[in-house]
């Protein structure tokens, strides 16, 4: 599957689609109306960041804990549910007076949860595409991602100023209901992938056995730490350009964009295995630049260029689909989603500390120059887990799935 025509002639990848770009748009305007609130409520910078991405850090615990629902779950079933919850618990928050305790235990409750989604999403993604399309599917749902977080910004802030925060909740409690609503009603009706109940010691085990597999070992550390150690270099983009942040964020949305739909569209099978390196150095290295302070205009070029290697990481998504058991696929890929994101945490906070020691520039060159060095020391592993056919992914079904509970 190689072209955007045979796609979406795939009769439930529109659907899925729908229901995560709604899923998106939802979580967009709501994480923004929940940080304005809780700014109005306490003045507190750190409490509305927090409010904003704290369902993201959240699901470190889910992924600790019940990700392995992700494959013990019918899918669409997983995916209807999930959304209801997130509507529910969206229209919660716009409760008038509720304290504020009450909503980051909800806000606490929602990203555990949420963990599932991701792992049963791109899970269910594997099993409606052939093998050979995952990797157009995923860019197509990237760049989606994209562009409604770009307008779901956009269209949260004039909301908020026509309804409030709290009535921007609302709406964003009704798109979750509407994505519920496109999963329910376009997806087919799937058996779970994984037979067992849903729990602690089933997502520990089989996190476990996802991580003994030394070649998906390689395959998770080079989603995670070059990918992160970048995303605290882009942390720095506003005490570096604090006027011009805006367009610095623009252009790597630009590059993104751009890299994810070359990779998924246009890479030949050949090429997408031995490009996966070349793209995380690409991640990086224009960022070596910044050490020398450069211009707007240079500065936008080089931010450009650095983020489409942000591709490297679709290709590396697909070796890892490729190495791992079906029915243990969404639990794979919901672990690099809760991993990724714990690693951009630490690179932020990493970059930061290092700014404040030196200088914006300089902590951007050298927390790219940690990501560079990642990449060189994972090379090796990588180029030697290499697998190009699904007929390559047969050892790793030789890790034996976890017993049913």
């Amino acid at each position: 599957m190689r072209t955007y025509r045979e796609l979406f002639r795939t009769a439930e990848f529109t659907p899925l689609l729908l229901a995560s770009a709604g899923q998106t748009a939802a979580q967009t305007v709501g994480g923004l109306a929940l940080g304005i609130l809780v700014f109005e409520r306490t003045e507190s910078a750190l409490l509305s960041s927090l409010a904003m991405f704290g369902p993201a850090l959240a699901q470190v615990v889910g992924a600790a804990t019940v990700l392995s629902g992700a494959d013990r779950l019918p899918p669409r079933a997983a995916l209807t549910g999930l959304g209801l919850l997130f509507g529910a618990g969206t229209a919660v928050q716009a409760v008038p007076g509720l304290p504020v305790g009450a909503v980051f235990a909800v806000l606490l409750v929602l990203g555990v949860v949420g963990s599932v989604g991701g792992g049963a999403r791109y899970g269910l993604l594997n099993e409606v595409l052939t093998r050979d399309g995952y990797l157009l599917g995923r860019s197509v749902l990237n760049m989606s991602a994209g562009v409604v977080q770009i307008g779901g910004f956009a269209v949260g802030g004039a909301l908020v100023a026509l309804l409030s925060a709290r009535g921007t909740l609302l709406s964003a409690a009704g798109l979750y209901l509407l994505a519920a609503a496109v999963a329910r009603l376009g997806l087919s009706r799937r058996p779970p992938r994984h037979t067992g109940r849903t729990s602690v010691a089933g997502t520990w085990r089989t996190d476990a056995l996802l991580w003994s597999s030394v070649p998906r070992r390689y395959v998770y550390l080079a989603l995670w730490v070059p990918n992160g150690l970048v995303v605290g270099v882009e942390s720095l983009y506003v005490p570096y350009a604090p006027r011009d942040a805006g367009l610095l964020f623009a252009c790597g949305a630009g590059g993104m964009l751009v890299g994810d739909a070359v990779a998924g569209r246009f890479l030949p099978a050949g090429w997408r295995d031995r490009l996966a390196v070349p793209l995380c150095v690409l991640l990086a290295a224009p960022y070596l630049f910044f050490a020398f302070d450069p211009g707007l205009p240079l500065a936008l070029v080089l931010v450009t260029l650095a983020t489409s290697g942000y591709a490297s990481g679709l290709l590396l998504q697909e070796r890892l689909v490729a190495l791992t058991p079906d029915e243990l696929s969404g639990q794979a890929l919901g672990l690099h989603g809760s991993g990724m994101l714990t690693l951009q945490g630490v690179g932020a906070a990493a970059a930061g500390a290092a700014a404040e020691l030196t200088s914006p520039a300089t902590a951007m060159a050298a927390t790219a120059a940690a990501s560079l060095t990642a990449t060189l020391l994972l090379a090796p592993g990588l180029r030697r887990s290499r697998t190009p056919g699904r007929a390559a992914a047969a050892p790793g079904r030789q890790d034996a799935s976890p017993a049913p509970e």
